[in-house]
């Protein structure tokens, strides 16, 4: 179903928005939607956990090239950001660095993404006060949002680009502060939209193949954009290309980039001199220890 077809039958009935969209996935799957919700709420208390015990952590990843990203930000006093983005952002770091060394992650929608949503989650916890049962709705929402793109595009770096994981990662992570402050579908479509469309065509260029380089800053950077697309959709700034039709484009973009700009690892910045330096002495350093 189209995600403009869940907003009009939100705008014709008494249902929240989130209440609808489990409804869709019982027709869709025939699950039933308070086994649904009981889920998605355990997969909130795991990113909550995980955001709260590796907030600002050092980590130890197989190449190193990541692991003290969290570290250094949590440690230095934000001289421009709000206290919400700042924890936000943290999070966002904190979970990619985890994922790197193989700790506890929620894949949202995926492995190399999953720092976005739990930034946005986590600040509204930790910075908002707020109550759980509030969070998980619009967390609801946000995994509506990312079902969306699951049927109608593709989730897959290696399919479509870093766009269709981190750009539907801050679509979801903007519709579900949009829900959040609002409880508003439109609101909560023109959000996602204005997210995605930010992120279209970013490409999936991660250095030597691993989810690190550039992966994990990028989750940083994409947390600020569903931020700031929220703020722009609860202003009442509209986007004038619908959310679906966005999405749409977006899957076209991801089909005709290049085998390079898609998770291989051989172009955009994974081709560069330093990238490739770099990959040289991962591969010296791995065989000198066989």
């Amino acid at each position: 179903m189209k995600f403009s077809e869940l907003v009009e039958i939100w705008k014709n009935t008494n249902l929240e928005f989130s209440e609808i969209i489990l409804a869709q996935d019982m027709i869709d799957t025939g699950r039933d939607p308070e086994k649904v919700k009981k889920q998605l709420g355990k997969l909130l208390e795991v990113m909550l956990e995980e955001a709260e015990k590796n907030f600002g952590k050092k980590f130890e990843t197989l190449t190193g090239l990541t692991g003290e990203n969290a570290h250094k930000l949590a440690s230095a006093k934000p001289r421009m950001m709000s206290e919400f983005n700042y924890v936000a952002t943290v999070v966002a770091l904190s979970m990619g660095e985890s994922n790197a060394s193989m700790g506890r992650i929620v894949a949202c929608p995926t492995a190399g993404s999953c720092g976005v949503v739990p930034g946005v989650a986590y600040a509204l916890w930790k910075v908002k006060n707020t109550e759980f049962d509030e969070l998980l709705k619009a967390y609801i929402v946000a995994s509506g949002i990312g079902n969306v793109v699951a049927k109608k595009a593709t989730l897959s770096g290696a399919a479509g680009g870093c766009q269709a994981e981190i750009g539907t990662a801050t679509a979801m992570a903007s519709g579900l502060l949009t829900y959040y402050f609002s409880k508003d579908a439109i609101k909560v479509g023109h959000a996602a939209a204005l997210a995605l469309k930010a992120l279209m065509g970013l490409v999936c260029d991660p250095v030597g193949g691993f989810v690190e380089v550039p992966c994990v800053k990028r989750n940083a950077n994409a947390v600020n954009v569903a931020i700031a697309s929220a703020e722009m959709a609860l202003a009442g700034i509209e986007s004038v290309i619908p959310f679906d039709e966005v999405v749409e484009a977006m899957y076209e973009v991801g089909k005709s980039l290049p085998e390079s700009l898609r998770e291989t690892g051989l172009g955009g910045i994974a081709a560069t001199k330093t990238a490739r330096e770099i990959v040289e002495r991962l591969r010296e350093n791995w065989n000198g220890k066989e």
